[in-house]
Formats: structure tokens, sequence, C-alpha cells
């Protein structure tokens, strides 16, 4: 099967790419707004960029149905901070409670009953709950497509602090069963990261 993106809806081709971009890791941005509304949303087109300076990215999308953008990506641009808490499967419920799109009056820490705490180099807050967080301050924003539903943005930062928990944190390395991290998937679906097996890579070759 050879599909054209061109000759289709963006609804369309978003089903493919959720289907097949499998499995994504969760970045749960928490931001606070130049007002001092506190907002909490997640985010599964998110990843490394690189290690020297430590730095993330992550995709906000426009809103699929008219075509704004989100409150997390605002206030990112006001205050060019923001922190990524991962997703464990312990919180993965009040996380999706925070994917709906709220007034951007709302805090969604409330909503989700979820805890903010302060960080220690920015003012945007973290999750007391998730196991490890990033606090990052702002690279830069890449703005891809028009201003449309279906287009987004990709922002970079980077990482000023990391929080790990204790149980987490083992000799300079994370314990993957202790962090529990959980997946998206397409639709309502999520996995656990608890089959894995090892293959041994080269770093040069014989």
């Amino acid at each position: 099967m050879n599909i054209d993106p061109t000759k289709q809806s963006f609804q369309e081709n978003h089903k493919l790419m959720i289907g097949s971009i499998v499995p994504r890791p969760i970045a749960f941005v928490s931001t606070k707004s130049t007002n001092g509304i506190l907002n909490l949303a997640p985010f599964s087109y998110f990843n490394g960029v690189c290690s020297k300076p430590p730095t993330i990215m992550f995709a906000p999308a426009r809103r699929g149905y008219d075509g704004l953008t989100k409150d997390t990506l605002n206030n990112i641009r006001s205050t060019k901070e923001f922190v990524v808490n991962l997703v464990s499967e312990e919180i993965v419920e009040p996380m999706v409670e925070c994917a709906t799109d709220y007034d951007k009056e709302i805090d969604e820490f409330k909503i989700s009953n979820l805890t903010p705490i302060d960080s220690d180099k920015i003012s945007s807050p973290r999750v007391k709950e998730s196991k490890v967080s990033y606090e990052c301050e702002l690279n830069t924003i890449v703005e891809i497509g028009e201003a449309e539903p279906g287009a987004g943005f990709v922002v970079i930062g980077t990482i000023v602090m990391f929080h790990i928990q204790d149980d987490v944190y083992n000799d300079g390395r994370i314990d993957l069963k202790a962090l529990n991290p959980i997946g998206r998937l397409a639709g309502n679906s999520y996995t656990r990261v608890s089959d894995n097996f090892e293959v041994i890579r080269k770093i040069k070759p014989d």
C-alpha cells in the first residue's frame, strides 16, 4: 500500500502516524502562565535530542478543531521555561484527565489531584508524583505548517535540573522496573515497558 499524504486529510495522516510511531514516551509538561496559573498537559511526540547540553524536544500540535495554539505552548513562549514530568503507570489516569482542552484559567493540577512542588531553577512547578522530572529552559520553538488544524510546533528545551526519585536512581542509571513507564499507542491505548530484550551493538567496526 502506497499512500500520498497530500491526497488525504490531516486526520487520516494522523491516524497512520499515531498507529505506526509506537510506543511513544509521554512528556507530561507543567508550566505557569505570566498570571501565575498552573497548566499541566501530556504530549506523546517527545524524545531526547542530545546530552551536551542535555536537550529534549516535544511537539505540541495546534488544536484539531480550531487550529489555535495550546496553553502549554503559549506559556512557554511567554516564560521561556517548562518542566517535563515522566509518566509512570501509577499516574496514567490523572495524566489522561489533563489531556482535555480546559479553559486557560483552569489549573489541571486541581483537576487531576496531582501535587505541584517547587522547581529548583525555574518558576514552573513539577509534579510530585512523577518519578523523574526535567526542569527545562527554552532553546527554540520551530513552527511547522500553517496556522490551521493539523499543523504544530517543535519545542526544544535544555535540561537545567534532573529530579529522580531515589528508588529509580541506581549508580548513575535509571532502574526501568522502578520507573514503570508507560507508552502511548493509537486511540485510547497505552503499553507497559516490561517485556524487553537486549541486542549487543558495536560502537565501531572491528
